[in-house]
């Protein structure tokens, strides 16, 4: 049992390192899962009040990092809330359209074409989709770090 364990604690975990940079994958939401998957398959004992307090509070801001950075990037490059929804749409459908390279396009397509369909100008929008790609890099970059940290946490607290 304690083998299985861990052996879905660490899929979990590689799952959730995949979902910082692949969207599909549920990141963050794996990572917390394997939480729960060995304090029911091994132990709860580990984990106290200060455990549960960080990893909710790293997770958390993991899910409000996810959209306010990206956003924060279409903004700052002078976009507008029609920039950041196509941003998103270009996130979620990229991927599925153009493999592992809509990944980048995605978001920054779909900042540009949301930025043109409400009439900006075509220089403006793409600056917008510049911004929405160094929003999405600049989130991964921060959901990897607090992702890992949650993992290493985890180790710290178990071994």
């Amino acid at each position: 049992m304690l083998i299985t364990a861990w052996i879905i604690v660490i899929l979990l975990f590689i799952i959730g390192m995949i979902g910082a940079v692949y969207p599909i994958f549920p990141g963050a939401v794996a990572i917390f899962a394997a939480f729960f998957v060995y304090g029911w398959m091994v132990s709860f004992e580990p984990f106290g009040i200060w455990f549960w307090v960080i990893q909710s509070t790293i997770f958390v801001g993991l899910i409000v990092a996810d959209y306010a950075v990206s956003a924060l990037g279409v903004k700052r490059f002078g976009g507008n809330k029609a920039s950041v929804i196509g941003s998103m749409i270009g996130l979620i459908v990229g991927p599925f359209v153009i493999p592992i390279v809509g990944l980048i396009v995605g978001p920054f397509l779909g900042a540009v074409i949301g930025e043109l369909i409400i009439g900006t100008e075509a220089k403006q929008a793409f600056r917008a989709g510049l911004g929405a790609l160094i929003g999405l890099l600049s989130s991964v970059v921060v959901k990897l770090v607090l992702q890992a940290l949650m993992i290493v946490l985890f180790f710290i607290w178990v071994l």
